[in-house]
C-alpha cells in the first residue's frame, strides 16, 4: 500500500456586517505517484497545480478577482518538495501503518439532457473514499476509453474525498457506457453503467387526438342535422 501525506488547512472567515461565514481551505498532497495542490473557498476550487502541464490554473474568471501572483506555481513546487520530505521521515517513523479505508461510493450521469447525435459529457463522480487515490478507466460497448479530464481530489466535511472524471461522448442509441474506479478499500474495480435510451415521441396520443377530434366533429354534424329536421317538422 502507497503512504499519502495530506495537509488540509481550514480557516473561517467571517463578515461581521452581514455575519456570513465563509470557509477557506488549503490541500496539499503527495505519494510516491502522485501531487496535489489547490485552494478553495465553501467547497469551491480557486486554484489548483497541474503538475503534468506544469502550469498553475485558476478556476475563477477574472470578474472574480482571481487568486494568484507570479511564482505561484512555483512555490507549489517547493511545497512538494517538503511533503515528499515528509513523507520520507513518516514512512520511517511509523512504519506504514494500516490506515482507516472508506470505500469510494460511484455515480454516473450525462451533463445535460440526452439527444440523440448530440455531443454531451458524461460524469463519474467517485465520493466518500480514504484514502486517496483512486483510479478510473472508461469503456463504450467494453472497448476501452481515455477520459477527457479528472479534477483534483476535493475534501468532504467527513475528512473523506471526491473526485470527478468526464468523457465528452455523442449518444447513439443502444450504446452501453460505464465507469470503472479502483480503490485501496475494494476488492474489485467498482462499476457503474450507463445505457443511451432515448424516449422517441409515441404515435398513441395523436392518434387518440384525432380520433376524438373526428368524432367530436362528427356528433356536431349529427346534432346539427337533427336540429334542421326538428325545425322543418314544426
Amino acid at each position: 500500500m502507497e503512504l499519502y501525506v495530506f495537509m488540509f488547512m481550514l480557516a473561517a472567515l467571517v463578515s461581521s456586517e452581514n455575519k456570513v461565514v465563509h470557509e477557506d481551505y488549503f490541500l496539499m498532497g503527495c505519494s510516491n505517484t502522485e501531487k496535489e495542490h489547490m485552494y478553495g473557498m465553501d467547497g469551491e476550487e480557486l486554484y489548483h497545480s497541474d503538475f503534468i502541464k506544469g502550469e498553475g490554473v485558476v478556476t475563477l474568471p477574472d470578474f472574480a478577482d482571481p487568486i494568484g501572483y507570479d511564482g505561484f506555481y512555483q512555490q507549489g513546487l517547493s511545497e512538494m518538495q517538503v511533503c515528499k520530505a515528509n513523507l520520507d521521515v513518516s514512512i520511517k517513523a511509523y512504519k506504514n501503518p494500516q490506515e482507516k479505508m472508506d470505500k469510494p461510493q460511484t455515480s454516473i450521469y450525462a451533463e445535460e439532457d440526452v439527444q440523440l447525435n448530440v455531443e454531451n459529457t458524461l460524469i463519474c463522480h467517485v465520493n466518500g473514499f480514504f484514502p486517496p487515490p483512486v483510479r478510473v478507466t472508461w469503456t463504450k460497448n467494453n472497448e476501452a476509453l481515455k477520459e477527457d479530464s479528472l479534477s483534483q481530489y476535493r475534501p468532504n466535511d467527513d475528512g473523506t474525498y471526491n473526485i470527478f472524471s468526464s468523457l465528452t461522448f455523442t449518444p447513439q442509441e443502444g450504446d452501453i457506457y460505464s465507469c470503472s474506479v479502483k480503490h485501496v478499500a475494494l476488492d474489485e474495480p467498482q462499476t457503474k453503467t450507463w445505457e443511451v435510451d432515448v424516449a422517441v415521441p409515441g404515435v398513441g396520443p395523436a392518434v387518440f387526438c384525432g380520433v376524438g377530434l373526428s368524432l367530436g366533429l362528427l356528433g356536431v354534424a349529427a346534432g346539427t342535422f337533427f336540429l334542421i329536421k326538428g325545425n322543418n317538422c314544426n
